[in-house]
């Protein structure tokens, strides 16, 4: 199943992605949270109710997707977690998780714009694979990490690449608003196999990125592992698991974003988040 977060004319409400339609989640005994999609019995649920409402389906195109996690309690962010972006930079594969953050109001919806901030002239984009968690989880086991995975969604990890450079760290550059789009579903963790997904990030319709969870440098349960290891994570606390290779920065010559240019990142199972970039108004 893939559920969605969406406005149409009223409260943002959860359904469930189905073809070019959206099923409500009403009349549901349990309302949805994230804790809850770490519950068979929930999903099983959920999927009776969205078989019995099939008729009440709304078209995707008459509603407002938003972001599933609108503003994380923390924002984990992962480095050289592709063994092809640690090589298109010459860097040596790392013998721990690098991690940084992000603001939580980085967060955008899908289709809504990027703004690219004047101040900044090398603005890149990122596809990464976000993950939800679903349970509190501290000093977790990788073997027991994924029953704390409530699920699955795709970040635009965008950076300021003249900012974290100039910085000499990551949470300027990662942080301006609209700089983290996510979306447009969120797919429960039993439903998709992170170790093995297709990743790709297109610029105006040109793939700039485009590899494999294969490539992971730490998998997902390794992850949670580590960071639970550091702070507890908390339901609705999102990782986002690193970019392969393909970054506009280190292309020869660069190719960064500007104002006018759409960008797609899509990740297999879950969708395509497509956001335009504008500039922005002062």
């Amino acid at each position: 199943m893939q559920f969605v977060r969406y406005a149409a004319g009223g409260d943002p409400q959860w359904g469930v992605r189905r073809n070019d339609g959206i099923v409500p989640l009403t009349g549901m005994r349990e309302t949805f949270s994230y804790e809850n999609l770490t519950s068979d019995g929930f999903l099983r649920t959920a999927e009776d109710a969205v078989a019995a409402a099939d008729d009440h389906a709304i078209a995707a195109s008459d509603v407002r997707l938003l972001a599933p996690v609108p503003r994380p309690g923390k924002f984990v962010c992962v480095g050289l977690n592709y063994h092809d972006h640690a090589e298109e930079q010459d860097e040596e594969i790392p013998e721990r998780p690098l991690l940084f953050g992000k603001a939580d109001t980085a967060v955008t919806n899908p289709n809504d714009p990027i703004v690219h901030p004047a101040e900044l002239e090398e603005v890149d984009y990122e596809v990464e694979l976000g993950v939800v968690v679903g349970r509190t989880a501290k000093d977790v086991p990788a073997e027991d990490a994924l029953d704390y995975v409530a699920g699955y969604t795709a970040v635009n990890d965008v950076s300021g690449r003249d900012a974290q450079f100039d910085d000499g760290q990551f949470f300027r550059g990662k942080s301006y608003d609209t700089f983290a789009p996510m979306g447009p579903t969120l797919v429960p963790e039993a439903e998709l196999n992170s170790d093995d997904l297709d990743v790709a990030c297109r610029v105006n319709g040109e793939t700039k990125q485009e590899s494999n969870t294969a490539e992971f440098v730490f998998d997902v349960p390794e992850l949670v592992e580590y960071i639970s290891g550091i702070t507890t994570l908390r339901p609705g606390d999102v990782i986002s698991t690193g970019t392969p290779g393909g970054v506009g920065i280190f292309r020869d010559p660069p190719e960064l974003l500007e104002p006018g240019d759409t960008v797609d990142v899509e990740i297999e199972g879950i969708g395509t988040l497509t956001n335009p970039v504008v500039g922005e108004n002062r």
